[in-house]
């Protein structure tokens, strides 16, 4: 199964021209190989940031609509078809949670129809229209880092691990060299520095313990002809 989940990754990668190799911002690691672990349609997945929906393979046309968007999008679901136990795939739809969004409620899109989610049993009936909803309640979600709030002095970016080691950045900015910023910690375990960067797009990663490591407080990335993952940002 790992085999299969890492040729279905590369091939999501490998769908991008090489010469600007960017995923969109749900395909990090985390995100699609949850994605590969649903083995049917099922009830929505909360990974990270994202809301991962999932329908039957053999439904000819799947859309979702939100109501924190006043219905007024319909996203479609795309096919995902790897060998799978119990079946061909399923078709998906990958949502960005919304700031402060406490739940979400949501129609679908099924050949055509307007109906509820089958695979969810919360719902809700809209006093204003009638119609019935699906509800999903969202956790409280963890506030990440964002580099770019800390413009214009400069961009800070941050890592965790274990308290006491020692992590250091490096990337397009500085040719890439693991010795030139290291990053202080305060508070234990969280790691630190901020430099200044003029308006461009810059990749970076993270040294530690002599190992790469893509920014998980970002989830833009783009990759080498080699498979490698960095984390990009543009600062404008």
């Amino acid at each position: 199964m790992k085999t299969i989940r890492f040729v279905v990754l590369f091939a999501i990668i490998a769908s991008f021209p090489l010469a600007a190799i960017h995923a969109s911002e749900w395909e990090t690691y985390e995100v699609v190989n949850r994605l590969l672990s649903i083995q049917g349609p099922s009830a929505p997945v909360i990974q990270d940031d994202f809301v991962i929906f999932s329908a039957d393979s053999s439904l000819r046309r799947v859309g979702i609509a939100f109501a924190n968007e006043n219905f007024g999008t319909v996203h479609w679901f795309r096919q995902l078809v790897v060998p799978q136990p119990s079946g061909p795939g399923i078709q998906f739809y990958i949502y960005k949670i919304p700031d402060h969004l406490r739940e979400l409620e949501y129609r679908l899109v099924v050949n055509g129809l307007w109906t509820v989610d089958p695979s969810n049993e919360n719902q809700r009936r809209d006093p204003v229209s009638g119609l019935v909803l699906s509800v999903l309640r969202l956790p409280q979600r963890q506030i990440r880092p964002n580099p770019l709030n800390s413009l214009p002095d400069g961009l800070t970016f941050t890592y965790r691990t274990e308290p006491g080691e020692i992590v250091t950045l490096g990337g397009s900015f500085n040719s890439w060299d693991p010795f030139m910023y290291e990053l202080r910690e305060g508070p234990a375990g969280v790691y630190s520095i901020t430099i200044p960067l003029p308006p461009g797009t810059y990749q970076y990663v993270f040294f530690h313990r002599g190992q790469r490591h893509a920014d998980p407080f970002n989830p833009r990335r783009s990759y080498a002809r080699n498979g490698a993952a960095a984390s990009e940002i543009i600062v404008p």
